[in-house]
């Protein structure tokens, strides 16, 4: 049985960048979790937060494993979820839904996403606001998503493709605060395309959207360049997602790797990508300490950054949560190893598998 204890005095555990923790105990140890200021939202959020695409449309998803996992990590501090419509149709929506009301104790933040009218990713220079997010679209998905998930308003609500370009079209503007004032939805955001992480900085700049979710990791440094100083400006919330390169970065991909054809990992993981992925991971494996794991190092590497608010694994099993989870109560990576990672750095563009 886990139990959740607040300390009368906070350490300086990580100093600036984590003010507020909690401990929780359990049969298996003591853990601790810390949490960060969500931007301007004024929201404490878990800095190991929870992704959930993986838990609708990637193979050997299980709803009670799913569900089990959910718990588990709420259990463990965890207050941050992140999920899309797209994520099954709205079926990741639903499992949100369950593990909210199945904790009507604790604040958990609701986010997810809604999908480009024209249902494509990533979006293009050519599209326009009209053809992704025109106002009728968002109210619809807006209440479809809370219909989906059985609650009565969201945290956080994100576009799930973005361009810069769309800031001279204010109608999509006008729509957000029409349903922020009715209390459907309480904060909004973005989602960057992969590897565009400057198509995203003029929305930060603009102030008229909350929250900033892009890719970010060992490999995928280059948010660093402009868009996170762009956000420590302005006090924009950052959500790192996809901190282990869709798997590469657990250190289990082989050129030998297969999945059915129905997952999306087999078709973003095509030949020439499932390669260089390998050769990338093959060359971090000599940094890893001894009493680390590559996933480990790869969560703490993004710790570093004061920048992020979150990060958003996805943890399909029990295992993966206590794991991911775990890094928090470790902290950030040690400098030296750090600096080691950062020659790591891997620019990539936009290509018609990378989505």
């Amino acid at each position: 049985m886990l139990k959740e204890i607040v300390p009368d005095i906070i350490p300086d555990i990580i100093p600036d960048i984590i003010p507020v923790y909690k401990i929780y105990s359990s049969n298996e140890g003591v853990a601790i979790m810390k949490y960060r200021q969500f931007g301007r939202t004024g929201w404490m959020v878990s800095e190991i937060g929870y992704g959930m695409w993986g838990m609708a449309g990637w193979t050997e998803s299980d709803d009670a494993q799913s569900l089990g996992s959910l718990q588990l990590a709420v259990d463990l501090g965890c207050n941050f979820f992140d999920t899309a419509w797209a994520y099954g149709d709205g079926h990741s929506e639903d499992l949100l839904g369950q593990i909210v009301r199945a904790n009507p104790d604790k604040k958990l933040y609701t986010a997810t996403k809604i999908p480009p009218k024209n249902f494509m990713w990533p979006s293009k220079r050519e599209y326009s606001m009209g053809d992704c997010f025109p106002p009728d679209h968002i109210e619809e998905y807006v209440h479809t998503s809370l219909k989906n998930a059985g609650l009565e308003s969201f945290d956080l609500m994100q576009f799930h493709t973005w361009e810069d370009s769309w800031l001279e079209d204010d109608r999509w503007v006008k729509k957000m605060d029409e349903l922020r004032v009715q209390g459907l939805v309480h904060a909004w955001g973005i989602s960057i395309n992969r590897w565009e992480p400057w198509n995203g900085v003029k929305a930060v700049r603009s102030g008229l959207v909350d929250a900033v979710q892009v890719i970010y990791n060992i490999f995928d440094q280059n948010p660093e360049d402009e868009l996170f100083p762009a956000c420590v400006e302005m006090d924009m919330a950052v959500i790192a997602r996809v901190p282990f390169d869709e798997g590469t970065l657990t250190g289990n991909l082989s050129l030998d790797s297969t999945w059915s054809e129905d997952d999306w990992r087999n078709t973003y993981f095509v030949p020439e990508n499932l390669k260089s992925s390998v050769e990338h991971a093959e060359r971090l494996k000599p940094l890893i300490p001894g009493d680390m794991t590559m996933p480990e190092m790869a969560l703490r590497f993004i710790l570093n950054n004061p920048a992020v608010s979150t990060i958003i694994p996805g943890m399909r099993k029990p295992g993966h949560v206590r794991e991911n989870i775990a890094c928090s109560d470790a902290g950030a990576l040690p400098k030296g190893l750090r600096n080691e990672l950062r020659v790591h750095r891997w620019d990539r563009q936009p290509t018609e598998w990378s989505q």
